[in-house]
């Protein structure tokens, strides 16, 4: 890939979807080829998460918390620096916090969430582009069970459909940034170079509005 050709263009990556829709993969594979750092969501060190999918009702305020302030730390950390100098691929976008609140908060709980959400997004940098990747039910409930993380053991169907829906909803309205769409269960940019140099390609070439991705296979 012609570096010179992705200092161009967006400078600032980040991707998103539902649990286990490939979104880290997706990261580790594009940041070698535009020279890109990666800044990863560190879920695992949320220590509710676990009881979080055994009893949602008990641990839900606790864990959406330190999800929102976790993430925040985390941006406040890598916006000190100069996206300029480096393109920076996100796994995450900031504003996924949102989305997990509305599907799992009470509304009293939401009431006083919204007010330190508020507070802090004013803080955080805007992405050039947001990759929005979407996958079926069953396909995202497989990949789950083939990652094998120990605290997504105990995540249901019911859950797993509720989020796919709620992103599907968001990102559906979406419009802060350029946002490429692309269903994963229709390409596989892991095990096939093909897919992942003409999604490369889609993404370089990416200016503004919302673009549905067809697979170069696909689209004749």
């Amino acid at each position: 890939m012609n570096q010179n050709a992705a200092s161009r263009h967006a400078r600032y990556i980040v991707i998103d979807g539902p649990i286990g829709v490939g979104k880290t993969s997706l990261a580790t594979l594009l940041a070698p080829e535009l020279n890109g750092r990666i800044i990863f969501e560190r879920a695992e060190e949320n220590p509710f998460l676990t009881d979080f999918y055994q009893d949602p009702a008990r641990f839900r305020f606790q864990t959406q918390i330190f999800f929102l302030m976790s993430r925040f730390a985390q941006q406040e950390e890598f916006s000190q620096h100069d996206l300029f100098n480096q393109v920076t691929i996100s796994d995450y976008l900031f504003a996924k916090d949102r989305i997990f609140a509305y599907l799992n908060l009470s509304d009293h709980e939401l009431s006083l969430y919204e007010q330190i959400y508020k507070m802090l997004e004013t803080k955080i940098v805007r992405p050039d582009l947001v990759i929005f990747l979407q996958a079926d039910t069953e396909t995202i409930l497989r990949r789950i069970k083939q990652r094998g993380r120990p605290f997504e053991k105990d995540v249901s169907r019911d859950y797993i459909e509720a989020v796919n829906d709620a992103y599907n909803h968001y990102f559906f309205r979406y419009t802060e940034t350029p946002l490429l769409v692309i269903n994963t269960s229709e390409i596989d940019f892991v095990h096939n170079p093909q897919d992942m140099d003409d999604l490369i390609r889609q993404i370089l070439s990416m200016r503004q509005g919302t673009l549905y991705y067809v697979p170069k296979s696909r689209g004749k």
